[in-house]
């Protein structure tokens, strides 16, 4: 069964179109139509009669939606053991197949059990076997007064075989299923759609004939804690008046019912696991007990079910796969059937009483066992001639056992279904030879293994070659095109079903004199002729040795052409068919001509004409069209024209636009494409007057700015330009002030307080239209004209006296005058503003150029500047000197420079004030002050070590020297230390460790700094350490190499000296420890060793130390040292515990002699010696264990070691941070 609620199929394909739907059954009397839903479950069948009389078969899972016009239940026909069932739910009838019980008495018992049966078949009878069913599929079973013996309103346990997960409808609530809720209102909102006038009678389901009451307390079909929201309230009513109780009674049942399921749940889950036996190939037989309850003694006896009921379930994909229910019933075992052979299942029970489920007790696993093989599928050919025939066949499933040969069985070409053995052996194909020709042969195969022989496949007839070809009936016309036909024909009667028979297509052209031409040759039975002539006659036949005659009438031409169909096949050809006719479709006619003009092209109309086309496509054309499109892209065409006429008059248009034209036909063959748009531009026109331009803002007093708007009419063309003429009125004098596209424009260079006049004309690419009436316009007082330049006169290096004369005022007075003063000309500030007509400017700078300008204000407004006026002050002593700074030892390259005798200094050059700067003079204390030339740096010399000077200086030049800058105090640094002597305190053959100083405490407080340096590959010293401490550890050193060192001491003074060259040599590595040695136990008395091999280190050889410990309390001996990487060891005592380690030894080829370096011994591994016999790989086991043990024991340490060794150094390098470099 599957997974998901069976879905509902298609109506259209199982109900007539002739009966209608209803959403729910109508029980207003006994001829009302009701909609019934037949269940059809996984692995079943169910079939119809529809109303052409043919049956159809519907497999599950699926819900057939069917209608009943007289209310009653339509006949289902149904296998023997079986018998068709109705319920209702929520008002739908729906038709179950359930198998016959004994047990079962409609109306007797309230809750209907489930008997024990295997699961239903997958099959329903062949509409052979089935009786004839009455000409009306939905004629009552037994009448109207016969179905109450069936009908049970609620169904609430399941019958239905399926997954554990999922059940169909009609075994739980239909609403408890989100899936199948959703589908269910999606059937009833399509059948409301369609009879929604009958809706109050669809809301009341049938009365309910009888009520059958459950043991348990329950509310219409569903326990507490479902969703009973889907259940309509007729059906409750109708089961609540059907036994005689009200709603009172029910609401206490429910609330009675909370605390039984859970105790009963709890009962329910308590059930062990099947047990399994007599396990077949495809059958095996389950056993359980029922549920125990572990608080037994506390429940009352009486309370506990009495008849469980049982669901059985297996899965073939694992123990958490996919389960498969097999068994719903009350009895304690069950034999399942239909299993596979040599397969892995596991099976679980869960148990169900009173529509409450427990928990799936856990899984039981078995295997079934082999058998024979599965039924091959019948042999196919592979070729075929004459005499003969070749078989192939494909192995089938062998059922856990190898197939070991085939059996071929024959009937000899007879026909009387007896057969005898072809072939038997291991090959999968076989060739049958000495055959009759033409003759037919049935076959049939079994596969055989160690279990035994499968059963036989299907009977499959095959036939020898025979002879030629019966004459093929005529080709039909499967459709006609314009230059093509399609054709088919038949295959030749009396041909075997699995001979392949070729045709051959020939057609003759009379024109070409080429005599008949193949146009096709193949199997298919189709076939389609192209590259013919439109409208034009055919004949076809299939060969016969006599000549079809075909007349082609078309465009003027007389056109005879010849075909034929040739069947054949290795025998030889057949003879010709009876000859047909046939006829091409004309085509579509031509494009016609592109339009073009007739005439002249007026403003608003023009006349246009065209030619038909070249090709009238086989047929008269009746229609010429012609359409219009506004625009050089316009994407809408209007049809302004449809005729037979070739010329047409095209009229209400406008002036200066664009039109596109085309035109198209229509014939018999259809519509022609369209032609090629013609461009149509229509002349222009001048545009229309204009409206007169208005006064955009206030008038000013010499300017005045206008607007305007274009012509109402535009004459077809853009305007392109607009003319702007203006006159005075006391003088008539015009000129135009303006000429251009834009709409506005300012008017300038008028005269304050004056009326003037303005008229407007536009023009296109027709020319200027007519002027517009005049606007009169007056002009505002303006400010004073522009001052002349303003006259500098400059008293003193600091001071100047600036004057300035009395401008044009149009009009007003000047009331002020402002005067804009700065030493850039385009970055002026005002300095006076009043009525005076001069100013004294006052700290000014020496030798500097200022700017000045002058404006005067009125009434009406400040006039414009005047021409900007530059002066320059005189000459003066330098500026004071700024910047002064001491310079660090990294800022002065000079190599006599040392810092505790000398100071560095620099400065930035001053402001000369006009003369230039010839030196500078240094004061530095008490001393005569030093004076030095055109530079901005310099080294003070010859001072004392440690000592602080004031230091400042100022700047000379032609006119005296400026003012002193500020004063400065810089300090000598002391004299910088000697280098330490350089000691090597600890080595080793990758490491050195280098000491120098005294290295106390004490030490790490100074403020001295140590830089320690390493010779590298190319002689260059390269920094390793720089720092305050007196000791540090060279690494990644090589083995036995000398190393050069120096050192230099560093202070606040600077760096020291490096001292004299020191060289360390690094000495020889001892070898790597080895892994711990293994052990191979030989005999009783003897035991082989064998030990990891090391490579020769740096060409000196390694040779290998191998001691033993005999018992716990003595000392390791040796008893080999060589180079062999293996020892055998004799002489063991039984029951005697030996140790065994080993080391490696570098020999090492010196100039004064020879030299062992002894490596580290690996870890040791224990070995008993025991005179039982053991397999092999316990004594591996036992020396692995311990080489485990111990190699654990090291990691261990090494671990807890390396965990102190970070513990210190962490430890270590927060006292340094602390103390000393803070």
């Amino acid at each position: 069964m599957m997974a998901e609620h069976p879905p509902l199929l298609d109506t259209t394909s199982i109900i007539s179109s002739e009966i209608p739907l209803l959403t729910s059954p109508i029980v207003s009397g006994d001829g009302a139509q009701q909609v019934i839903l037949v269940q059809v479950n996984p692995g079943e069948a169910f079939t119809i009669r529809r109303e052409d009389g043919q049956f159809q078969c519907i497999t599950g899972p699926a819900q057939v939606p069917m209608m009943s016009p007289n209310g009653s239940v339509p006949t289902i026909y149904v296998p023997p053991g079986y018998a068709p069932q109705v319920i209702e739910d929520n008002g739908v009838r729906r038709v179950m197949v359930v198998p016959q019980a004994p047990e079962f008495h409609p109306g007797g018992h309230a809750v209907i059990h489930r008997p024990p049966h295997p699961p239903l078949p997958g099959f329903l009878p062949l509409p052979a076997m089935i009786p004839p069913p009455p000409r009306h599929i939905y004629s009552p079973v037994t009448g109207a007064g016969d179905m109450t013996t069936q009908y049970i309103p609620q169904y609430h346990t399941s019958q239905v075989y399926g997954d554990l997960d999922t059940l169909p409808a009609h075994g739980r609530s239909n609403f408890r299923d989100e899936r199948s809720s959703k589908t269910y209102e999606r059937l009833q909102k399509k059948l409301k759609d369609r009879h929604g006038t009958q809706k109050d009678k669809l809301n009341s389901p049938p009365p309910s004939p009888q009520k059958c009451p459950s043991p348990t307390s329950e509310h219409n079909g569903l326990t507490k804690g479902q969703d009973s929201a889907g259940i309509s309230t007729g059906s409750s009513k109708s089961k609540s008046s059907g036994k005689g109780k009200n709603n009172s009674q029910t609401d206490t049942e429910i609330e009675e019912k909370d605390e039984e399921t859970k105790a009963l749940e709890a009962l329910l889950s308590n059930v062990a696991k099947p047990a399994v036996s007599d396990i077949q190939a495809r059958t095996a037989l389950l056993m359980w007990s029922p549920p125990s309850s572990d608080t037994r003694e506390d429940t009352d006896k009486n309370d506990l079910p009495e008849v469980y009921t049982y669901e059985v379930m297996i899965s073939s994909t694992g123990k958490d796969g996919k389960y498969k229910t097999v068994y719903v019933g009350e009895e304690n075992k069950v034999t399942v059937n239909d299993l596979r052979p040599a397969t892995d299942y596991h099976a679980k029970v869960q148990v169900e009483c009173n529509c409450v489920k427990g928990n799936p007790s856990e899984a039981e696993s078995f295997t079934t066992i082999s058998c024979e093989p599965d039924t091959p599928n019948p042999p196919r050919i592979t070729n075929r001639t004459k005499n003969s025939l070749t078989l192939q066949w494909k192995a089938p499933c062998d059922n856990g056992s190898k197939i070991h040969s085939y059996l071929l069985e024959w009937d000899e070409g007879k026909g009387n279904g007896e057969f005898c053995q072809c072939y038997c052996g291991q090959q999968k194909q076989y060739r049958i030879t000495k055959l009759s020709p033409a003759m037919g042969y049935t076959f049939r195969l079994a596969a055989k293994n160690d279990m035994g022989m499968s059963d036989f496949s299907e009977e499959v007839l095959y036939h020898t070659s025979g002879t030629a070809p019966t004459t093929p009936a005529s080709p039909l016309l499967i459709n006609a095109g314009v230059t093509w036909l399609s054709l088919q024909w038949k295959k030749p009667s009396g041909t075997p079903s699995d001979e392949g028979i070729s045709y051959i297509l020939e057609m003759e052209d009379e024109n070409s004199g080429y005599g008949f031409k193949p146009k096709y040759d193949g199997d298919d039975l189709t076939y389609t002729v192209k590259n013919l002539r439109r409208s034009t006659k055919y004949k076809f036949r299939v060969l016969k040795e006599q000549l079809i005659t075909l007349t082609v009438s078309s465009a003027g031409f007389h056109h005879n052409l010849h075909l034929k169909v040739i069947a054949y096949n290795s025998e030889g050809k057949s003879s010709p068919s009876e000859t047909v006719e046939y006829i091409t479709c004309p085509d579509k006619p031509g494009v016609p001509s592109k339009p073009t003009v007739k005439g002249k092209i007026h403003a608003q109309s023009f006349k246009i004409t065209w030619d038909p086309p070249k090709d009238n496509g086989g047929g008269a054309i009746n229609t010429y069209v012609v359409e219009m499109s506004e625009g050089l892209n316009g994407n809408k065409w209007d049809t302004i024209y449809s005729g037979a006429a070739r010329e047409h008059v095209c009229d209400r248009l406008n002036p200066g636009s664009s039109y596109r034209l085309r035109v198209y036909c229509l014939a018999e063959g259809g519509q022609s494409t369209a032609s090629d748009s013609l461009l149509v531009q229509t002349p222009a026109v001048v545009p229309g007057p204009c409206q007169p331009p208005r006064l955009q803002g206030r008038p000013r007093a010499r300017e005045i700015q206008l607007r305007w708007g274009p012509p109402q009419v535009d004459g077809g063309s853009p305007i392109t330009c607009y003319g702007l003429e203006m006159f005075q009125t006391e003088t008539d004098e015009h000129r135009e002030v303006y000429q251009g596209s834009d709409v506005e424009c300012t008017v300038g260079s008028l005269l304050p307080g004056r009326m003037y006049n303005f008229r407007l004309r536009a023009a296109n690419k027709a020319g200027f239209g007519p002027y517009s009436e005049k606007c009169e316009i007056t002009t505002a007082p303006g400010p004073p004209d522009q001052c002349r330049p303003p006259q500098v006169a400059c008293r003193s290096a600091a001071c100047a006296q600036v004057s300035w004369e009395v401008p044009v005022s149009n009009g007003a007075d000047v009331t002020e005058y402002r005067l804009e003063w700065g030493g850039v000309e385009g970055c002026m500030q005002i300095s006076y503003c009043g009525p005076g007509l001069n100013c004294e400017m006052k700290g000014l700078l020496p030798a500097t150029i200022y700017y000045c300008r002058v404006q005067a204000v009125n009434v009406a407004g400040a006039g414009p500047f005047s021409e900007v006026v530059a002066c320059m002050t005189p000459a003066s002593v330098p500026a004071v000197v700024t910047s002064l700074r001491g310079l660090s030892e990294d800022e002065v390259e000079s190599p006599h420079y040392s810092p505790s005798t000398c100071l560095a200094i620099s400065w930035e050059k001053p402001c000369d004030h006009g003369s230039e700067i010839l030196g500078y003079s240094i004061d530095f204390g008490d001393k005569q002050p030093v004076t030095v030339g055109k530079v901005l740096s310099y080294i003070i010399d010859g001072l004392q070590p440690d000592t602080t000077y004031r230091v400042r200086i100022q700047a000379l030049n032609s006119l005296g020297a400026g003012p002193f800058s500020h004063t400065m105090k810089l300090k000598t640094k002391p004299l910088p230390p000697d280098p330490p002597r350089l000691e090597c305190a600890a080595y080793s053959s990758q490491t050195l460790k280098l000491k120098w100083g005294e290295g106390t405490a004490k030490a790490l407080t100074d403020s001295i700094q140590y830089h320690l340096q390493m010779e590298d590959k190319n002689g260059r010293f390269v920094s390793l350490y720089r720092g305050p401490c007196h000791t540090y550890k060279v690494q990644r050193l090589s083995e036995s190499t000398s190393y050069k060192f120096c050192i230099q001491a560093c202070n606040e003074a600077g760096e020291g000296p490096l001292s004299q060259e020191y060289v360390f040599t690094t000495p020889k590595s001892v070898p790597a420890a080895l892994k711990a040695p293994r052990i191979e136990r030989i005999n009783d008395h003897s035991c082989e060793i064998t030990w990891e091999v090391l490579q020769p280190m740096k060409g000196d050889p390694v040779i290998y130390c191998l001691q033993v410990m005999v018992g716990k309390d003595s000392e390791f001996k040796q008893i080999y040292k060589g180079p062999d990487w293996s020892f055998r060891y004799t002489g063991l005592q039984l029951n005697c515990e030996y140790r065994f380690r080993a080391c490696a030894i570098r020999q090492c080829q010196e100039t004064t002699g020879h030299q062992d370096l002894v490596g580290p011994y690996s870890a040791p591994v224990l070995f008993i010696s025991q005179r039982t016999e053991p397999p092999a790989s316990t004594n591996k086991d036992t020396v692995q264990t311990t080489r485990t043990q111990w190699s654990q024991s090291d990691q261990v340490c090494a671990a807890v070691i390396l965990a102190l060794f970070a513990i210190f150094s962490i430890l270590i390098a927060v006292i340094i941070q602390y103390f000393v470099i803070k």
